[in-house]
């Protein structure tokens, strides 16, 4: 599910290579290739150029998730704020917090990505970081009863972060550098 705008196609068409070749391909998340081939993915540009900005998008995407089931999640995607990643990752703690203001804790959960994440005693080129990394900011909302039930489906889903860190250490950071780099590649 994706804009029809060009310079959001082109956005979101990046996004959708570094699902399929990282996320998907890789199997970060045992979950993601179900939504995908599903079409139940809505990917969505943001034009935001300000955190309030933001603001208004992310409650535009929960209002609309909230009311159409056949969409399971949501890829809001950043290009142009928040490149910085102390910026991006203070803004997910007002993120968290517009959730319980909308009375959606506990209906979603937002998961985040972008392009220079770092996890907390890492350095910045630790290969472990790429879990994470996206070609732009991205604010990813779940559905929590969809966890629920992936969870259940999975039989130990406390492995898959562990299992990911093992994999990118194993593949390692200049590898996987090339991989998201060659998502943001016009021929893909």
């Amino acid at each position: 599910m994706k804009n029809n705008n060009s310079n959001s196609s082109e956005v979101e068409q990046r996004v959708e290579n570094w699902l399929t070749s990282i996320v998907i391909d890789l199997n970060l998340c045992p979950f993601a290739q179900r939504e995908y081939r599903n079409n139940s993915i809505r990917f969505k540009t943001s034009s935001a150029q300000s955190e309030e900005e933001i603001v208004r998008d992310l409650i535009v995407e929960l209002s609309l998730l909230n009311k159409h089931d056949d969409i399971e999640t949501t890829l809001l995607i950043l290009p142009t704020v928040l490149s910085e990643f102390g910026h991006f990752n203070d803004f997910l703690g007002f993120a968290d917090s517009l959730l319980q203001e909308m009375s959606f804790d506990g209906v979603f959960q937002l998961a985040s990505f972008h392009p220079d994440y770092r996890f907390a005693d890492t350095q910045p080129g630790d290969a472990e970081n790429f879990t994470n990394r996206a070609p732009y900011p991205i604010l990813h909302i779940l559905r929590e009863s969809s966890l629920d039930w992936a969870i259940g489906q999975h039989s130990d889903t406390d492995q898959i972060p562990l299992d990911n860190i093992a994999l990118m250490n194993k593949l390692g950071s200049v590898h996987m550098a090339k991989l998201l780099s060659a998502c943001s590649d016009s021929d893909s």
